[in-house]
């Protein structure tokens, strides 16, 4: 690593550097990154033995590839364990600070490795998200042709935020965030490792301890580690208590990005909860937006759509909850605003549900969009303007109310359509009655 990190430094500030970097010890979760495959934790969907990545790293058959996941879950690590295990020069770059010049320069020299040495060139580009599409596009050449294997890592949807030219020349993995078990199982190994961990200090952590941080620190190895260090380090005892590991990670800090894959993928959650029927869920998502600090309004108007579109005649009183939920959290604001919208919330995940009226109008949407249009039929046509009878305006039209039941049998569609069946939940039951009914008076007449 000190060879790639300082290539371009004189021999003495190289050296400076090693000694500033000896003075000053890394963080532990530097310190206890993964060397080799068989010590990587998590990721068994990717890495498991005779899964698709672990063959090919066991091969050395990587071909270019992105990582793509929540901070702290490994995409760094499993860059450089790639690098050991298929002995490739490893060169990193950053899409925050890296530009089109370090890019080329750095291309340059694989190709010289590759050709003086046969050393294959592993190039890592962190928050490759961050890459414009020039940038991106510099890349795409020598990634074909096999000049460099470009490892690239973001915490972004690579779908959404990497230039599909570079995508579709990679193979995706998305990596998770690791379970408690496999955070608990990283801090167990830093304890005990006198080499780069905290085996050689007098430490003593408590089981409750670790079991809060492989909990609170949200899958995020780093923030585990560092945490258990800092709590190591600020206890002149030695011993971390339960105590001390919460106040060492503080408050645990939602991972949700507005306008971003948290953002869309939690308000998924958050309405297939309430239309699955399911207001434990539904509440849960809703608090993790909440204490997030998502936008209340947008919250409201999802679940005014969900009311309509989900619950629709079974419960109409659905949306009249959840238009007096917006109105409600509009009013209040917050704190007290999460009050009006949990009671929507839970009113619409309880609820019957229908989506027979949605269904209705997204089929005649289509039929208008993409059949016919149809002319509106004589006897139906607007009366209300000076000489609309001499157009033939209105004539023949049945006015409901003056017939039995308040109901006539006349065409009010050129042609006939079915648009809107009612379904067999809550209200619309009886409004399927009332149907049949209908049907029923028309007939005797």
């Amino acid at each position: 690593m000190t060879d790639n990190l300082f290539s371009n430094q004189s021999p003495k500030h190289a050296a400076a550097a090693d000694a500033s970097a000896m003075s000053t010890p890394a963080p532990l979760a530097t310190r206890m990154r993964p060397r080799t495959l068989e010590d990587f934790v998590g990721q068994r969907h990717i890495l498991g033995e005779g899964k698709l990545l672990w063959r090919a790293i066991k091969a050395d058959r990587i071909s270019s590839i992105i990582l793509y996941g929540p901070p702290g879950t490994g995409k760094t690590s499993l860059a450089q364990v790639i690098a050991n295990a298929t002995k490739s020069k490893f060169e990193r770059l950053s899409g925050v600070d890296s530009n089109v010049a370090d890019i080329r320069r750095v291309i340059a020299t694989a190709a010289n490795r590759l050709a003086n040495t046969g050393q294959r060139t592993i190039l890592f580009i962190d928050e490759i998200h961050r890459f414009n599409k020039a940038q991106q596009d510099v890349l795409l050449p020598d990634v074909e042709n096999g000049t460099v294997r470009l490892i690239g890592a973001t915490t972004h949807n690579p779908m959404f935020y990497v230039n599909s030219p570079l995508v579709s020349r990679s193979q995706i993995f998305q990596l998770k965030p690791l379970t408690p078990a496999d955070i608990r199982e990283l801090l167990q190994r830093a304890l005990t490792d006198k080499e780069r961990g905290l085996g050689g200090q007098k430490v003593k952590v408590d089981p409750a301890a670790l079991d809060f941080l492989a909990t609170a620190c949200d899958g995020d190895a780093r923030k585990a580690l560092n945490s258990l260090e800092i709590g190591v380090l600020t206890t002149p005892s030695g011993h971390v208590t339960k105590e001390v590991a919460e106040e060492s990670i503080q408050k645990k800090a939602v991972v949700y990005d507005a306008d971003e894959d948290e953002h869309y993928d939690t308000i998924s959650a958050f309405i297939k909860s309430m239309r699955g029927s399911d207001p434990d869920a539904a509440l849960y998502w809703l608090a993790k937006m909440v204490v997030a600090g998502e936008d209340p309004r947008f919250i409201a108007r999802r679940i005014v759509i969900l009311a309509a579109e989900d619950i629709g005649l079974a419960d109409p009183q659905a949306l009249v909850v959840s238009v007096a939920a917006h109105h409600a959290v509009e009013f209040i604001g917050w704190p007290e605003g999460e009050l009006p919208l949990a009671e929507a919330t839970v009113y619409c995940a309880t609820a019957p549900k229908s989506n027979a009226s949605a269904k209705g109008i997204w089929s005649a949407k289509a039929d208008v969009e993409q059949g016919r249009t149809l002319e509106v039929p004589q006897h139906l046509k607007d009366t209300h303007y000076k000489g609309a009878t001499r157009l033939g305006h209105g004539e023949g039209y049945k006015y409901a109310h003056d017939f039995e039941g308040h109901i006539v049998e006349q065409d009010h569609l050129p042609e006939h359509r079915k648009y809107y069946e009612p379904g067999d939940q809550g209200f619309e039951l009886k409004v399927r009655e009332r149907m049949e009914k209908w049907k029923a008076l028309l007939r005797k007449k």
